[in-house]
């Protein structure tokens, strides 16, 4: 492969980081807004047993993308790349708006029109999120990267703040569409500010997109997704429609890692899991997208039917979970860029994840608010240790000339996780909510043409309701059980990263498999 650089001036990196933070905003606010309005949505279109497909739709998006959004910005420039997934992600967040309008068809094709866009945004929103990432890994090395975390925190912490009160309020007193309407003028901010001022390095290569590879990586997660999702729900386990999917989610899988093997530029080069940390890393990420994802989805389920809360109250009783993250991934972040150290943090996070998880199994009718904001804040607090800790060690672990491509495999199975946790969380929601006496109440008892809505609910009989109330509780405290036997794996694979120290320049060449301890010897003299 032959490729060349253009030179480019030094890019203004505090003016680059703020067009940046306002792209992370925008991603963020549209998960933490959509999850406020989620249930409303959800009841409006027609029941909750199908609710977690306009999440999983996004989800898939983002996950079979960002692979792709990765490696083309290794190609071709990261600039283009970038704004061009903004532009994706607004026309998503465009259409998601008018689901279900008379303009696209009227009510009766809203939800497939709203999960269909939905999964049009996500392949935005895919580009947003590795692409931040990889562009931070341009301009700052690994080993001053910590104390920019704690601005990408600030904004976070933002987004997690205003995500839940507007999604709320949006939710109490305008229409749902407002709730992707939002996005565009922030989009059109992001745009300019980014457009007129990042000037980052563009790239020409002979080579182009492995478009075999990322057709079947697609196909085999899509088809794993389905799984997941319809198997002991839509049809039987040993049916043939899942037992099809799951093989032609094999012979995909086993396909892409032969072509992977043998094109000159692979989406997802395999290479990369040599190296031990990114292979552990790239686990404990899937892990983390399973729990998190599962939570912030069932959460605000809970709180608006158990607890009672209006939408805007169910996004304010989601603080201390945010609260958590906030002030843990704050202190990682400096503690990180002062002594190189980086091991403990993820070891910690899965452990305080888990009691996290156990502690939210334990909801119930009776469980006071209160508690179940403590319960949140440890929740919070373990996924701190993680979030930023993951990406961290998965760009240090490569070549700058990989960044991109680990970006990208790092954020996948993050993305992935998420896509398994929705569609395996709804199963077990599903499943055991109909074996309950929610099951009758949402599955046609309790509404007009099989559907529920929160007033309805609330206008049920005492004992009725409490009856369904119990239904439901169970139901999702049932989620949150099965997400401790995963999440206990992480502090069991965070044991085995190997304390690699934090490159001072992206110029240095990251250790490699088979020379590791060399790599190490040579950046101690370097003074790293």
């Amino acid at each position: 492969m032959t490729q060349s650089v253009q030179p480019t001036a030094r890019p203004n990196v505090r003016v680059v980081l703020f067009g940046l933070m306002i792209a992370m905003m925008l991603a963020m606010l549209d998960n933490m807004i959509v999850s406020t309005a989620l249930p409303r949505i959800a009841f409006e279109f027609g029941g909750a047993n199908h609710f977690t497909w306009i999440v999983t739709a996004y989800v898939l998006g983002t996950t079979v993308s960002t692979p792709i959004w990765g490696k083309l910005g290794d190609l071709y420039g990261r600039k283009s790349v970038f704004l061009t997934s903004v532009v994706v992600f607004l026309v998503g967040s465009a259409l998601c708006g008018m689901s279900g309008s008379a303009m696209l068809g009227g009510v009766d094709n809203g939800l497939i029109e709203l999960i269909v866009f939905r999964a049009v945004q996500g392949l935005g929103a895919g580009g947003l999120m590795v692409g931040v990432m990889a562009i931070i890994g341009d301009l700052v090395p690994p080993r001053e990267r910590g104390r920019y975390q704690g601005m990408f925190a600030g904004i976070m912490a933002i987004a997690m703040v205003a995500g839940p009160l507007v999604g709320g309020f949006i939710t109490d007193n305008l229409s749902w569409r407002w709730a992707f309407y939002v996005n565009l003028p922030l989009g059109g901010v992001a745009l300019l500010v980014l457009a007129t001022t990042m000037h980052l390095p563009k790239y020409r290569t002979e080579h182009k997109i492995d478009w075999l590879g990322a057709a079947l990586l697609s196909v085999g997660i899509t088809a794993i997704v389905l799984v997941t999702t319809w198997g002991g729900t839509e049809y039987d386990w040993t049916s043939p429609q899942i037992l099809g999917l799951a093989a032609l989610a094999l012979v995909t899988l086993v396909a892409f890692g032969l072509v992977e093997r043998r094109v000159p530029e692979p989406i997802l080069p395999l290479g990369l899991f040599a190296n031990r940390n990114f292979a552990l890393i790239s686990v404990i990420g899937f892990l983390l997208g399973f729990a998190m994802f599962g939570a912030m989805n069932f959460l605000p389920l809970y709180q608006q039917t158990v607890q009672g809360a209006s939408a805007t109250n169910s996004g304010l009783l989601l603080l201390p979970l945010m609260f958590g993250m906030l002030v843990v991934s704050l202190v990682v972040g400096r503690a990180i860029t002062t002594t190189g150290r980086y091991r403990i943090f993820p070891i910690v996070g899965g452990v305080v994840m888990t009691a996290g998880m156990f502690l939210l199994s334990r909801l119930d009718v009776d469980t006071s608010k209160t508690m179940s904001s403590l319960y949140m804040v440890v929740l919070g607090a373990g996924m701190g240790f993680l979030m930023q800790t993951s990406m961290l060690i998965a760009q240090n672990s490569v070549e700058q000339k990989d960044l991109g491509a680990a970006s990208g495999g790092a954020t996948f199975f993050r993305s992935i996780g998420g896509s398994f946790g929705i569609s395996l969380f709804g199963a077990i929601f599903a499943n055991r909510l109909a074996d309950s006496p929610a099951g009758a109440a949402f599955s046609g008892g309790g509404g007009e043409g099989g559907r529920m809505d929160l007033e309805k609910l609330k206008a049920l009989p005492a004992q009725t309701r409490e009856l369904v109330l119990g239904g439901l509780s169970d139901a999702i405290s049932h989620v949150f059980l099965w997400a401790v036997l995963f999440t206990v794996l992480v502090p069991l694979l965070a044991w085995f990263i190997k304390e690699v120290p934090l490159r001072s320049s992206n110029d240095t060449p990251a250790p490699d498999a088979s020379g590791e301890e060399q790599a190490e010897v040579a950046l101690g003299k370097a003074g790293v």
